[in-house]
This record gives structure tokens, sequence and C-alpha cells, in this order.
């Protein structure tokens, strides 16, 4: 079995839901390929048993051949037996194929977010990106798993009728004609089912992003006296929603319905004319069983078409949506340029300098302005060239590249929950207890009941300010980039706990570029450079200690905090 997900999703093709479901097919073709011959396998021996069996009737009953009757007994127990086999087989690749269309979704859809990172609140509610982890990852893999049964069954009716065909061709045309007949009457379903189940993901959608909003900002609309207004217009759309799902749900019984009755009108017809012709000697009796066995066996392939015509309709809906987050454009242009490592981290608009393999800091006299800078640098703010990184602009660099060179850490970034460490080392690096230490977070980790394999609750509300702050700096020193931007990463912590912090940053960072926006003495006297900017730009560098001599600007903003 297939180790699921797969390190290496792919590039989707995005530019429609039929392009999408067709490369989720392309990147699981073999999997997907013995599905459909195990399915077709699985099938084609549920559809050779009547035949068998009227064969073993016939030789028994009528020829009264003891010979015949043993061969096509066994003939039935090797169906039997091929029909067990293959049909474990099918399951196992279907299970496999599901997994695959779905964990192949959520990565696109991971890895699309981050490369839009602040755009993508602006590009897609909450609510639409919600569904996509959750709803349209279910009906998507359901979409890929149904192809192998719904070959399968057409396989088999085609073999049905083939069959029926060389034994009565009246009985024969009633499949030939009774199937398209079905599926036309499925289609008239389906159709309408397409639109709701849109109208009702969109505002299943919408309604989500509207209670994470609420949730967000409930605090300040008790505080304007707003949540009364806002809970009566989430009460409006969300019985909207409910009238939108029970329009759906009505044309869902109308298909689970016909699903049940169509077919089984068809038995019931090719029954009666089967049991005519053996009263009037066309057919033997052991064909009559036959035609029986085949139309009770006709229901099942059948019902798998038409449950195949839905799925497929609803990984079509869904494909939609994430194409929509697949095509949805970024803030920031993407380019393909690779810069030399080592090189020096430039912001024209400042004029901040960092240089590679040293501890510098940045102390702003107005927070904001290294807020902003730390923005450029990080390549988070609109700017075209104005960062770059050995020379070459970020704006030309590969997202990816751009953010496995340069981390941004803040004290915005959040803790997951989930195991803790998965939460500080998902690559599985081996360096989250290193990295502890370097934070002084040991002590943390101590404390927990079961250590690092400790469950973090949302957002880490179990842990205090400056334990969330400490545990977040010890996940940035795991994740080693090229080059880490630390924004005011001992701002929450007491004195002691910031000294040992910036001494044992120093070493850990020893040779590798790192840049501390800060204002804390304790850090600025341990880092190799500093560098002050006020009004945005640049207007001294040199040691904490140098700056304080010669810089009576600097000396006052960064004893406020000490003082």
């Amino acid at each position: 079995m297939r180790d699921l997900p797969d390190a290496r999703p792919g590039d989707p093709d995005g530019r429609s839901p039929t392009r999408y479901l067709a490369w989720l097919v392309r990147r699981g073709w073999a999997s997907l390929a013995a599905a459909v011959l195990m399915a077709i396998l699985w099938m084609l021996c549920q559809a050779l048993v009547p035949f068998a069996l009227g064969r073993a009737i016939d030789a028994g009953v009528a020829g009264r051949s003891r010979g015949d009757l043993l061969i096509w007994s066994l003939v039935l127990l090797g169906l039997g037996i091929g029909q067990a086999a293959a049909g474990i087989m099918r399951h196992r690749f279907a299970v496999v194929n599901w997994l695959a269309a779905a964990f192949r979704t959520v990565q696109v859809a991971v890895r699309q977010s981050n490369r839009l990172g602040s755009a993508l609140p602006r590009r897609m509610s909450t609510g639409e990106v919600v569904s996509i982890g959750t709803a349209d990852i279910e009906q998507l893999g359901s979409a890929i798993d149904i192809i192998a049964r719904g070959t399968g069954s057409a396989v088999a009716v085609l073999t049905v009728t083939v069959i029926l065909l060389g034994t009565s061709m009246p009985l024969g045309l009633v499949v030939v004609i009774g199937v398209p007949v079905l599926m036309a009457v499925v289609g008239l379903l389906i159709r309408p089912l397409h639109r709701r189940q849109q109208d009702y993901r969109d505002r299943q959608g919408k309604l989500t992003g509207r209670a994470a909003d609420l949730v967000a900002g409930l605090r300040v609309l008790r505080g304007v006296g707003g949540e009364s207004m806002m809970s009566q217009r989430y009460r409006v759309e969300s019985q909207a929603l409910r009238v939108a799902g029970l329009r759906t749900a009505r044309v869902e019984s109308l298909l689970e319905a016909a699903q049940v009755l169509l077919p089984g009108v068809f038995l019931v017809l090719v029954t009666w004319l089967g049991a005519r012709f053996a009263l009037e000697g066309r057919i033997t009796v052991g064909q009559l069983v036959s035609f029986y066995a085949y139309a009770a066996f006709l229901v099942t392939p059948l019902r798998q078409l038409t449950e195949t015509i839905d799925k497929l309709t609803r990984g079509h809906v869904a494909a939609r949506r994430v194409t929509g987050l697949v095509g949805a454009a970024g803030d920031l242009p993407a380019g393909a340029a690779t810069p030399a490592p080592g090189g020096e981290l430039v912001d024209r608009v400042s004029g901040v300098r960092v240089p590679p393999g040293r501890l510098t800091a940045l102390v702003a006299a107005v927070p904001a302005d290294a807020v902003a800078i730390t923005d450029r640098l990080g390549h988070y703010a609109p700017g075209g060239v104005a960062a770059t990184l050995a020379g070459v602009p970020l704006s030309d660099l590969d997202p990816a590249e751009l953010r496995r060179r340069i981390l941004v850490a803040d004290n915005d970034a959040r803790l997951f929950s989930g195991p803790l460490r998965a939460d500080l080392d998902p690559a599985g690096t081996g360096r989250a207890q290193d990295a502890l230490r370097t934070a002084a977070a040991t002590d943390v980790i101590e404390a927990l009941p079961e250590g690092l394999e400790s469950r973090v609750a949302e957002r880490g509300r179990e842990f205090s300010g400056g334990q969330q702050q400490r545990l977040r700096l010890a996940r940035a020193l795991v994740a080693d980039p090229d080059v880490l931007i630390l924004v005011e990463p001992t701002s929450s912590v007491d004195a002691h706990t910031e000294a040992r912090i910036a001494d044992r940053l120093a070493v850990d960072r020893r040779g590798r570029t790192t840049l501390v926006c800060t204002t804390s003495p304790l850090m600025l006297d341990r880092v190799q450079r500093v560098i002050y900017v006020e009004e945005g730009r640049v207007v001294a560098e040199g040691t904490h200690r140098e700056l304080l001599g010669r810089e009576p600007r600097y000396a006052r903003t960064v004893l406020r905090e000490e003082d």
C-alpha cells in the first residue's frame, strides 16, 4: 500500500474544474488503472454468474449430464472466488485513490494559501477555504473513486447486453433501449441538482466566513452594541442556507428514489418478458433463470452508473472552488531567479543593509518603521525591487525559494493545535531540543505531562504570553533559514530569561545571517552591529555601546524601555 500523502503533489491544472479532475486522474493513473481493472474483473465475474447458472440448470435438469453439471458448478465456484478476490483488491485501490485525491487537494490548497499570504482573505472568504478542506475533498475523493466502479458497471452492462442479444433478440433490445432511457431520466435530475449544490456550497462558504468574523470581532461588537444586529443577520442567512439545503435535499431524494425505482421497473419488465418466452418455448428453463438473475443483477451496475453521474457532478462542483483558489493571484509577482548563497540583504527604501553571516539588530525610533522594513525584507509588502538578496530583487525569486531562504518570525504567529513536537519540528529535523535550549524554553516542556508529545490546544491558549513567545522562537530556530528576521523576540519574557536567550542566540546563529528588531539593551549589547532608523531611514550604525556614546536619540530610544 502506498504512503500518503505524496511528498510531491505536483502543479495542478486550474484552468477549469474538468481539467483539475483530469489532473487528479493523471497524477494517480497507476492505482486508478489497477482499480479499474479490478472493478472490471469484479463486475464481469458477477455478470457471468447467471450465464453459468443457467447452463448448469440446463445441463443438470434438461440434459441430465452429471459431467456437464460438475463442470458448470466448478465454473460457478471459480467465478465466486474471482469475484471475491477482485472485489477485495478493487476496494483497496479505491481507498488509495480516494485518499490520494483528497490529500493532494489539501496540499494544493495549503500551498496556494501560503503563496497568496496576506492576499488570501481578499481573494476568498474564510468559509470557502474551510469548505475546500472539509466537504470538497470528500467530494473530489469520491469522484475519483467512482471512476473504477462506473467503468466496471459499464462493462458489465455491455457484457449482459451481448449475452441477452445472443440468446433472445427481444430481451437484448429491451436492455439496449432501457439502459439509455434510465440514464436520460437520471440526467434530467442531475442538472438541477448541480445548480442547487453550487448555490448551497456558496451560501455555506459565506455563512462560515460570517461565523469566523463574528467570533473574531465579538468583543468589539459588544462594545459598540452591534451584537444583536449581527446575530439577527446571521440568523437570517442561516435560515436561507437551511432553505437552500432543503431544496438540494429534495432533488437528492428524487435521485435516490429514481436509482431504486427505475432499475426495479426494469427488473420487472425483463422478468415478465422472460417468463412469457419460457411459456412459449422460445427459451429454456435455464435461460429463464439466467434472465431473471440478469435482471436482478442489472440493478447493481445501473445504480452504480447513476451514482457515477451523481458523484462526478458533485466532484465537478467541488473542483470549481479549488480552481478558484488555485487561479487566485497574489499581491506579489513570482519569479524564478536564484541568488547566490551568503549574499547581503538590502532594503533600498530605508537603506538598511544586513551583512551576511552576522547577528545584526535593527532599532527604530517608531516601531511601525521597523515593521515596514521587515515586511519589505521578507517580501510581505508590495515594493517591486525595494529589497534585494545578493543583488537579486526579492520580487524575482520563486516564492518557495524565498520562504526557504528568508524567514520572518513576529509575534503575530500562532501555535497550532496538535502534538507540540509536530508544531515545533514539522519536518522532523531533530533540532527541537537544541532550539528549545536556545529559546530558554526547556522548562516549558518539562512542565508538560508528556513533554514534546503533549497536545497543544487551539492557539496554544494553555501557555502564557512569554511561554508562547519562547516556543515560537524555538520553532523559527528549528527551521534554520539562511536569513532569520526576528521581530521583538523577547518582549514578553523577564530580564534574566532574555539575557540567556541573547547569549545563546549569538552562539546558535553563528555564521548565519540574523536580524533582530528590538529596543532591548540586553539584546542589543550582544549583537555584532546595530542599525538605527529614524523616519524610515538609517541614520546611524555601530555597536550598541558606540551608539550610546555618540547618538543621544538612539540612547533615548533604547533606554526608555530600561527606565
